[in-house]
Order: C-alpha cells, then sequence, then structure tokens
C-alpha cells in the first residue's frame, strides 16, 4: 500500500519511519527543504512522560492571567478580536475542571509513557545519541505556585510515578549552578524522565527511513487533499500526487487541509519562543533539564548549547518575534544560570503547533475514507512521536495498537 505522509516534523518523520516498518511504500511530502525546521526545530528538547499534563489545569486560569498584563508572560495574545481564538479559549476554560484534567493527563500520559517505551527501544536497536540526558527538575518560586501544582503531585503519587520533592538545598544539590539569589520554594524531581536535542533526532530517523526505503520530498507544498476512486488524490502545488492513503502530520497546517473535506476539528495553533545559547561558563551551566514552572519555560542543556523554550502565543499568524516572549525567555535565563552564556546574543526562534483544547492528541482515521491524522500534540510533539507513530502504523495497517485508544482518536470530538 503507498502511504502518503504531509509533514516532516518529528512526527510525521517518525510515522513515516514506522509506516516502512510494517512494510508499506511510503512518501513524506515537505513544504520546506529538510526535516525538523517548523515547530521541532525549536522543541524545548523535554523527553518527560512522567510531568506530561495538559494545560488546562485547575489554578492555570487564575496563574496565567495574573501574568498577563506584566512585562514577562508564559501567555502573550495577539488578534485580541479573533473570535476562532475565543471560541477555543471558552473550550480550554470547560477543560480546567479537576475531573476533566485528570482525565485528559491519563490520556496523555498513556501515549506518552507509550512513546517513551518506543524511543528506548529505537535507541538501543540503532545505537542513537541525540545528546539525551537523565532526569528532569521542575522549580517553584513561590508556595502560590507548589498549591497550584498540587493536583499534579497528586496525580503522581496515585499513579505510582517515580518523584521526590527536593526543598530549595535538594534542588540545588541536584543543579549545583542554579543561582542562589533566585527565589526558590521548592522543586519537584522526575529521575526518569529526560531531555534531548528533538532536530537531532528527526534527522537520524529520517536517514534510517531511508534505508527502508522512504521517499522525501522538499519543497512540496500541498494545497488540497480529495478522495480519489481508489484512494486520494493529492494536489501539489501545481500538480497531483495520488496515494492509497494520506496521514497528515502537517501541525499547524493540518486545519486548512482538513477544513474541505468536512473536517472540523477544535484546533488552535499556539507559537511558542526558544533562544539557543552557545555555553561560555561550563561549571555554571545545567547538568540536564528544567522548568521553571512560574513562567512554564524550560532550561535544556544539549552540548555545549543551553536552550530556553516556552511561552504560548495565542491569536499569532507570522513568525514575528514579540518582545515581551523574549523578554520572559532572556529573565528566566538570567534568573536561574546567569554567568552560563551571554542570552543576549542567543538565536532567537519561534515557531507553531496545533493545540486542542483538552490537551491529549488525535491519531488515527477520520470519518473520511483513506484520510488519517496524527496532530494535536502540542508543545509536547517530541515526547509523544515515537508512540503515536507506531499507533498510527498499526491503524493503517489493520494490526491492534498495544495501548487503548479510548479518548486518543477522532472520535471524541464526533
Amino acid at each position: 500500500m503507498q502511504v502518503a505522509v504531509v509533514g516532516a516534523g518529528v512526527v510525521g518523520v517518525c510515522t513515516a519511519y514506522f509506516l516502512a516498518e510494517a512494510g508499506h511504500q511510503v512518501v513524506v511530502l515537505e513544504r520546506r527543504n529538510n526535516v525538523a525546521e517548523e515547530a521541532s526545530f525549536g522543541d524545548s528538547g523535554i523527553l518527560a512522560p512522567a510531568s506530561i499534563a495538559p494545560w488546562a489545569a485547575p489554578g492555570a486560569t487564575k496563574s496565567l492571567l495574573s501574568h498577563l498584563f506584566k512585562s514577562e508572560s508564559p501567555l502573550l495574545f495577539n488578534r485580541m478580536l479573533d473570535p476562532s481564538m475565543w471560541r477555543w479559549v471558552r473550550r480550554w476554560l470547560k477543560e480546567c475542571d479537576i475531573e476533566r484534567y485528570q482525565i485528559n493527563r491519563s490520556r496523555m500520559q498513556r501515549i506518552a509513557f507509550y512513546s517513551h517505551e518506543i524511543m528506548q527501544q529505537l535507541r538501543e536497536l540503532h545505537q542513537l545519541d541525540y545528546e539525551q540526558a537523565p532526569g528532569y527538575l521542575q522549580l517553584f518560586r513561590s508556595e502560590r505556585d507548589l498549591q497550584l501544582a498540587k493536583p499534579a503531585f497528586d496525580f503522581l503519587t496515585a499513579h505510582g510515578i517515580p518523584h521526590d520533592f527536593p526543598d530549595a538545598d535538594g534542588a540545588r544539590a541536584i543543579e549545583p549552578a542554579l543561582n542562589p539569589h533566585t527565589p526558590l520554594a521548592g522543586s519537584l524531581h522526575l529521575p526518569t524522565d529526560e531531555s534531548g536535542n528533538c532536530p537531532l533526532f528527526t534527522r537520524q530517523i529520517r536517514q534510517l527511513a531511508q534505508a527502508m526505503g522512504v521517499e522525501f520530498h522538499f519543497g512540496s507544498n500541498v494545497k488540497s487533499i480529495r478522495q480519489s476512486e481508489h484512494g486520494v488524490d493529492i494536489r501539489i502545488d501545481d500538480h497531483t500526487f495520488a496515494a492509497d492513503r494520506v496521514v497528515l502530520a502537517s501541525g499547524a497546517d493540518s486545519s486548512k487541509l482538513l477544513a474541505p473535506l468536512g473536517l472540523h476539528l477544535p484546533v488552535h495553533p499556539v507559537k511558542s519562543y526558544s533562544a539557543t545559547a552557545t555555553i561560555r561558563n561550563f561549571e555554571s551551566a545545567p547538568v540536564a533539564a528544567l522548568m521553571d514552572e512560574t513562567y512554564k519555560v524550560a532550561i535544556t542543556r544539549m552540548g555545549n548549547r543551553i536552550r530556553i523554550a516556552g511561552i504560548a502565543e495565542l491569536g499569532a499568524r507570522t513568525p514575528d518575534l514579540r518582545q515581551a516572549g523574549l523578554n520572559t525567555l532572556l529573565k528566566v535565563g538570567y534568573d536561574w544560570f546567569p554567568d552560563a552564556c551571554n542570552y543576549n546574543t542567543a538565536a532567537f526562534w519561534s515557531g507553531t503547533s496545533l493545540m486542542l483544547p483538552d490537551g491529549p492528541p488525535l491519531i488515527g482515521a477520520t470519518h473520511v475514507r483513506n484520510v488519517y491524522v496524527n496532530i494535536g500534540h502540542g508543545s509536547t510533539g517530541w515526547a509523544m512521536a515515537a508512540g503515536s507513530a507506531r499507533v498510527l502504523a498499526d491503524i493503517v495497517s489493520d494490526r491492534t495498537p498495544d495501548i487503548d485508544l479510548d479518548g486518543l482518536t477522532p472520535l471524541r470530538f464526533r
């Protein structure tokens, strides 16, 4: 069977790999000139299934709104009069109660832990090195931040996920370079989580996929998809490509391709930011990965560089870098590791991913024959990519996936 995958981010490339492994002829269609050139390019690098949780959480509204009019904020709004954005926000608000949070987090962690297992298999099978580092430390600046995180702590305990709560001194024992002058009320340490370099991993999987016969067509801008007698016709610029099946792993552009097929899903593009700086003082740099829970910004060690990534900007239509977003990244970098880098000279980036109001992605067949999706992973795309791809390949191949797919397929929005 010939399967076309639209999108060559980490989710699309992993999907192509597992489809080829299942015996299909696979073609990847990507508008950019290489893999991992959009949302995957500036990925935070966090591979943390234990800590994956929906943005829609108890207390999230109050926490985010408290930052809204400050010069440094984890949340930015653009196009304030955009009705589609506010429709999405209303649905997001409904998901913030404790019962919905527990359901959504369970669904996200089901695919994330499965993905972590598949990642380990890939790493061992192919001896992959993508600058991975073990351990993940979440930092809480105030007692209020700790209280807001209590539902997350309770979830970890209830599900037997390994974790501990180092105090400020304990956190600095794990990360000795943490700035002692930045207020720190406590931390959450997740020893089984890890971090790494997402674009590097994606390029490695591309090479493995190509060795299995996957064809990558770069500079291919997919304009539309329509059903045909034997499968689907995919219009690319001024010509048409035929395939038996198509899988959309096209991130933020997916809704434009799905809408003409009658697939109107409650997805919304969310822009994130990152800064990547070269380390100048290695003794002042982090050992592994951290998250500033106040500003929802991750700090990840990638070889001789540090990546600071986060921010959620709603309503953005362009890749422009807003100073408010950059201010937040710079503050977090200088607050925690002030002597590690000159963050002002970092390479700044922004990219857009597709997010659903409840958090879990959408994986599997749509109600349009021969059209499949692997979308909606938001900012946790890499942490779910391998598992989502394996599940999608099983579905296309009429095999029973290894995990329960309840709440992870397009059926939940029918």
